[in-house]
């Protein structure tokens, strides 16, 4: 229990708790927002009523997220402060003006038309309130843009140089458009809408298994696979491009994500490890089942690579990272998902082509509708292991080749930082447990169809049950 003494590890471990929370909630608002705008845009264009309940029902899980999203943020500004005052002090002058940017420009557009979006229904013009739900989807995808680029800064670097200890700007632009910076910010979009899609088919998925408006919800599953059989293999692209920036920009990195211990000369060939049992006390791998230039068609999509791997004895231990078993088997995870990801959108559409995925028989799917329901969370879980290789994969630097960790954390007593750690653990677990509590109970509820539709007026229907779609509705306009 040494760790409860050192002021660092704890500080480290306050900081994935907050991260690792925090990343679940904006992760589903950011794609859900491009989901919910292009349901009212189909809503709009077609004034088919069922685009508008799916906008309507949606929504109230996209606000749930983005209430514990806010919460579980705020945090994180915070820590810089409090426990990373040294590294704040040192990047202030770049780091801080892109937080800032992300809480002025993106989370501030994303909260100022989220009331619009959410009580604006009867009460704004339709064009005004798609409007609306476009900026919502905007601000939320600029934050992520803004957060990735201080991530993707942190991790290569640029626009300028240290001087007595503190960054200076040069070339701010430059400084943006870091090296790590264009395939982090896509990788991060694909991987938010990715997830979301199949949350929103997993959910989608519930509803047809357990028969529960089925031509409402294969409708949503539909859009959903329709936008995945795009993103599922972009996603996989992406994060191939991702690993090749690793091998030329954080050669360490690499070689943790790997377990490669030993350098791998250039023109020879490099096999890959599939599984293995690192061992960083003895410098080794206990166990390990490779495949046969399998390192090469991955990083260079050629059996011999034109650069050379470094292994992780060409640093000194002080100066490479730690916790190998939770870095290798995190990327194993994350790229496990996005193949299974696009595995299944592949059946689901070769299910939807032979058309076995009609309102009326695709409840006969089961066995597809539940591998749907299975996904629901791995987007998480994916997103959070790129997130460990990330970070974790970084250390000892807080800045990459700049400023290390232990560098980086405030002077704090031990016993302060402990007490924070304990009591945001104990808040986000009921953050999360009232998340799953409120979230179930949307979803047990359903869809709401007997909410009015905006320049709509319904007619009185006769023996009709509670809760079903009536449809005979006419346009105000007709009626005048």
């Amino acid at each position: 229990m040494d760790f409860l003494s050192d002021t660092v590890v704890l500080s480290r471990m306050q900081f994935a708790l907050t991260a690792i929370f925090h990343m679940l909630w904006p992760v589903l608002t950011t794609g859900m927002a491009i989901y919910l705008v292009i349901v009212e845009g189909l809503w709009l264009k077609t004034r088919n009523p069922t685009y508008y309940y799916h906008a309507r029902f949606w929504a109230k899980l996209y606000v749930l997220n983005f209430g514990i999203g806010v919460a579980s943020g705020i945090p994180m500004g915070f820590q810089f402060g409090t426990n990373w005052a040294p590294l704040s002090e040192a990047i202030g002058n770049f780091f801080g003006s892109i937080i800032g940017f992300e809480a002025s420009w993106a989370f501030m557009l994303e909260a100022a038309f989220l009331g619009i979006m959410v009580f604006g229904w009867e009460r704004v013009n339709p064009v005004v309130h798609y409007v609306a739900t476009i900026l919502v989807a905007f601000g939320a995808n600029l934050s992520t843009f803004w957060i990735l680029t201080a991530n993707s800064w942190l991790q290569t670097p640029a626009g300028g140089e240290m001087v007595d200890g503190k960054f200076i700007v040069k070339d701010y632009f430059q400084a943006v458009l870091n090296p790590f910076m264009p395939n982090s910010v896509l990788h991060m979009f694909t991987a938010t809408l990715e997830t979301s899609l199949f949350v929103i088919g997993g959910i989608s998925a519930w509803y047809l298994i357990n028969q529960r408006q089925p031509e409402f919800f294969t409708k949503s599953f539909k859009i959903v696979l329709a936008l995945a059989i795009a993103v599922a293999p972009l996603q996989i692209y992406v994060g191939h491009l991702s690993g090749e920036q690793v091998y030329h920009y954080q050669p360490t990195k690499l070689a943790a994500m790997e377990a490669q211990w030993e350098t791998i000369p250039a023109g020879q060939a490099a096999d890959w490890s599939a599984i293995a049992f690192p061992n960083d006390q003895l410098e080794r791998n206990d166990w390990e089942i490779s495949i046969p230039n399998g390192l090469g068609y991955i990083l260079e999509l050629k059996p011999k690579l034109s650069e050379p791997v470094l292994g992780l004895k060409e640093w000194a231990p002080a100066d490479r990272p730690h916790l190998l078993s939770l870095i290798y088997y995190s990327f194993r995870i994350m790229v496990a998902i996005g193949f299974f990801f696009a595995g299944l959108m592949l059946l689901t559409v070769v299910q939807w082509l032979r058309g076995k995925l009609a309102p009326e028989s695709i409840s006969q799917q089961r066995w597809l509708l539940r591998g749907w329901l299975f996904a629901a969370p791995l987007g998480y879980i994916a997103v959070e292991c790129g997130w460990i290789v990330r970070c974790v994969g970084r250390q000892p630097w807080a800045m990459y080749g700049e400023i290390r960790t232990a560098d980086a954390a405030s002077n704090l007593p031990p016993g302060n930082v402990l007490t924070t750690l304990t009591l945001f653990s104990a808040v986000y677990t009921l953050l999360f447990f009232a998340a799953l509590y409120f979230g179930s109970r949307v979803i047990r509820q359903g869809p709401n169809l007997d909410l009015p539709i905006p320049g709509v007026e319904s007619k009185p229907a006769v023996n009709v049950e509670p809760g079903e779609f009536v449809p005979n509705q006419r346009p105000v306009e007709a009626q005048q």
